[in-house]
């Protein structure tokens, strides 16, 4: 008999038990002499017969971390009529063809597929799901799939009053409607359009319709709207709202920057401080939000902490684009297209073998906020959308997805409660608490280290220990290039031969902006993303492809890296300083080299949008130690 796909195997193991009742329990009668038992009431007899006899999840659902996912978010378009401004950029973004997104029919095809599997919850988004002309159709339809137990939407409540009865009559089962502020005026600010009292308009008609709770979304950004966190609250004194705050995410084209986050506990002891009868809830598992409640009040508060405390281990969810991708993860930037398996003709067993292989490649959580801030991934408005914006970071980042959690890196901004490193040659003196030191342009300095322990620890970059000795003299030269062999050709050099030491080198750059580009680096306004961070990564990643870019280099297995960039306002540069260390036959200058080169290219790549009179400099090697041929430390 030939060989059947693994995939139609496993389909008929998970699809093996068979029921033969409506209940799905046995049709058993007492055994002689036995006394009957009291039957138990029909919803309690199914739910004790569907704990002990449930049926294996789906394999294609669940990762490698045992997380089943049954919850799926589909959207239904990329367009939205509003602009918000945590969302996605002011002019807009380009748009997927039309013929390229994913038909009705499409939807409904993935989501029976889904819902077949064990998805028993669909949530419709965008874009602006409501401005999608047969919305009502595709909830009615979705409604109909039996084992779909939710089907739930997300909006921004600007069309919801008037299309909410027939949705409701379709089977819309949950609302959640996105709103940031209770002040008309700052509504149009944030949004950049009108539409304040439509909102309140179809958030009084979901109340109205009965839906309880009705879940209104508030991203909370400091210094936009941190300071109405009571007057939310407030509102579910008389009203069956969740309101949950929402931790500012970074996406594409919405200038994240950590500044403007306020986390989790900063708005927690806000509203206890107001309210300290403030009781916490028990977690719903795979809930996305810590839940509060004030006695006495109809409604309670809730906190999304996707970014100081994520909740990656009970993840449930899964995300199809309006383009048809499948987004195993929210902040990560991998994708599978559905679409086209689906348009080339693929059979169900086949599109499941794609989900499960995608299910299966989820990590066990995304990495973290600073990491998130640097990755390419769409913006918010098009989290459903293959098309990355025009001025999209260098394509290294991709390599270093990967493994930004192993790099230890951390994101420095310094202030008057923080340590300040500055550099003379290779020793790199601690100097006072800062109390008001500002940089030219009245911003503060920025600094950053990819050394976990920099700012307790502010040494150089070598992480080894130095006496602060008169540096050393040059040394020994030899009368042969190394690197030829004796007939003058090139050749790698035999260190087979050569004992194993500590080696460490320390090699330095320097990008000179103008005052232009380095005003917007200062500041973490370049639209590429934060360029400072970006050339950390880029160094950190050049320094371990050392001997794939450098022909005769020795490949050699790094202990340590570490790059630091800071800003010299007196220069308007960037002064960036690379160490490496390992342990082996051979020196690490060039790695060293490699990465003060490369992180200087990427700040170039970073800023030439704005200024091509960018100049790079001074990139040489600062120290070495050992080897034969003795230490190195320039003056």
């Amino acid at each position: 008999m030939a060989a059947q796909p693994v995939s139609q195997i496993l389909r008929r193991v998970l699809r093996s038990s068979v029921r033969s009742c409506s209940s799905g329990a046995p049709v058993t009668q007492p055994r002689p002499g036995e006394p009957s038992q009291p039957a138990l009431e029909a919803p309690s007899r199914r739910r004790q017969f569907l704990r002990e006899h449930a049926a294996p999840f789906s394999a294609f659902l669940t990762d490698s971390f045992g997380r089943r996912h049954s919850y799926l978010r589909i959207s239904l378009t990329e367009k939205c009529n509003l602009r918000c401004q945590y969302c996605m950029p002011e002019e807009g973004v380009p748009l997927t063809p039309r013929a390229d997104l994913l038909t009705t029919e499409e939807i409904l095809t993935l989501a029976r597929l889904f819902v077949k599997e064990g998805v028993d919850k669909i949530r419709l988004t965008g874009g602006e799901p409501l401005i999608r002309p047969d919305v009502v159709d595709i909830v009615a339809r979705l409604h109909q799939l039996e084992g779909l137990r939710t089907v739930g939407i997300t909006t921004n409540g600007i069309s919801l009053a008037r299309l909410l009865p027939p949705l409701q009559k379709a089977g819309l089962s949950a609302i959640n409607i996105s709103l940031d502020t209770l002040v008309p005026a700052k509504f149009e600010f944030i949004v950049r359009r009108k539409g304040f009292h439509k909102v309140m308009e179809g958030i009084h008609k979901a109340i109205e319709l009965g839906y309880s709770p009705v879940k209104v979304n508030c991203v909370v950004m400091r210094g936009l709207n941190e300071e109405e966190l009571l007057d939310f609250v407030a509102l579910t004194e008389g009203l069956p709202l969740d309101v949950r705050f929402i931790e500012y995410m970074p996406f594409d084209g919405n200038k994240w920057n950590f500044k403007k986050m306020v986390s989790y506990k900063e708005m927690l002891d806000t509203i206890q401080q107001h309210w300290p009868e403030l009781e916490k809830l028990p977690e719903e598992e795979s809930s996305t939000a810590k839940a509060f409640k004030i006695p006495g009040f109809r409604g309670r508060v809730s906190f999304i902490t996707s970014m100081s405390e994520h909740f990656c281990g009970t993840c449930n969810r899964l995300r199809i684009t309006a383009d048809g991708n499948l987004k195993v993860c929210l902040f990560g930037n991998s994708e599978v297209s559905l679409r086209d398996h689906l348009r080339a003709g693929a059979s169900e067993e086949e599109v499941l073998s794609i989900i499960g292989a995608a299910v299966g490649r989820k990590k066990r959580q995304h990495a973290g906020m600073f990491s998130i801030s640097q990755m390419k991934n769409r913006p918010m408005i098009l989290i459903e959308l293959f098309l990355m914006l025009q001025d999209s970071p260098p394509a290294i980042l991709n390599v270093l997805r990967g493994s930004l959690c192993a790099q230890g890196l951390r994101h420095r901004v310094s202030s008057s409660s923080q340590r300040v490193t500055l550099r003379k040659g290779c020793r790199v003196p601690q100097t006072p608490l800062l109390t008001q030191r500002w940089l030219g342009s009245g911003f503060p300095q920025r600094h950053f280290s990819s050394h976990p322990d920099s700012d307790a620890n502010p040494k150089c970059l070598s992480p080894e220990p130095r006496a602060p000795a008169t540096p050393s003299g040059p040394l020994p030269t030899s009368d042969q290039l190394t690197h030829v062999d004796t007939e003058g050709r090139a050749a790698m050099v035999d260190v087979g031969s050569k004992p194993d030491t500590e080696r460490v080198a320390v090699a330095s750059a320097v990008v000179f902006l103008g005052p232009v580009a380095f005003k917007l680096v200062q500041q973490n306004q370049l639209k590429k993303g934060d360029a400072l961070v970006v050339a950390q990564l880029a160094g950190i990643q050049a320094a371990k492809l050392t001997s794939q870019l450098i022909p005769l280099c020795h490949h050699v297995a790094l202990s340590h890296v570490q790059v630091r960039l800071e800003l010299d306002s007196t220069r308007h540069a960037v002064v960036i300083q690379a160490s490496c260390r390992a342990r082996g036959p051979t020196g690490v200058e060039m790695e060293a080299l490699t990465s003060a080169a490369v992180a200087a290219l990427t700040l170039y790549d970073m800023c030439k949008a704005v200024s091509r009179d960018i100049v790079l400099g001074e990139i040489k090697l600062d120290s070495k130690t050992g080897g034969q041929r003795g230490d190195f430390h320039r003056t």
